[in-house]
């Protein structure tokens, strides 16, 4: 075996028009395998179609779009402390389109985290309302989401769920809720309330 340190020239050379790396002489077995897979993923990059649009590099996240969602975001939570839920709910619903409308080269688990939030806020805001159907799409929303450590989120969706008299379907949800967050003392709360109800 080679040291590390030598530095073995290999006779190579690259076709003109094709642009394919061949080498001169008889290359050994790995040689030639290396060179055949370096023409595969050259011809295939070449046949990638660019005229749709490729999405540029990676870069940071936009900075001023994290800061209007977070503006929005205690806008939305000073209306909700005010008693304005429904202009809390018009602000969360703002905060949650932007977070959407990042680009999709942007990190995929950033929007999740973000959007999770704002739609367990909004769950909260209807709730607040007694709007119990949409508080519930919110908070089953938040939670597919972010399952774990979302437990307002589950606890949410499973009150809305009693509000509506659907006490089946809130303690299988509850259930469920509680494998993830097995501690959560509001979500023991609502279990223990739901079979008091189902008695």
């Amino acid at each position: 075996m080679e040291s590390p340190d030598i530095f073995t020239l290999l006779p190579l050379e690259m076709d003109a028009t094709t642009k394919a790396i061949s080498a001169q002489g008889t290359p050994s077995n790995a040689l030639a395998a290396e060179l055949q897979n370096l023409n595969t993923l050259h011809r295939a990059l070449l046949s990638v179609d660019t005229s749709t649009g490729t999405p540029p590099p990676p870069v940071p996240v936009n900075p001023k779009r994290s800061a209007q969602i977070g503006k929005l975001r205690e806008s939305g939570n000073t209306e909700f402390r005010k008693g304005n839920h429904a202009q809390a709910v018009r602000l969360y619903s703002l905060a949650i389109d932007m977070a959407l409308g990042r680009p999709l080269w942007e990190p995929n688990g950033l929007v999740r985290e973000e959007v999770s939030g704002l739609l367990s806020n909004r769950a909260q805001a209807n709730m607040a309302q007694q709007n119990w159907a949409e508080g519930a799409v919110d908070a089953e929303a938040s939670v597919e989401m972010k399952r774990v450590g979302n437990a307002k989120g589950w606890w949410r969706r499973g009150r809305c769920l009693v509000e509506m008299g659907r006490l089946e379907e809130a303690e299988q949800w509850v259930l469920q809720a509680l494998e993830f967050e097995s501690t959560e003392g509001d979500l023991l709360g609502l279990r223990e309330e739901i079979e008091k109800r189902r008695k």
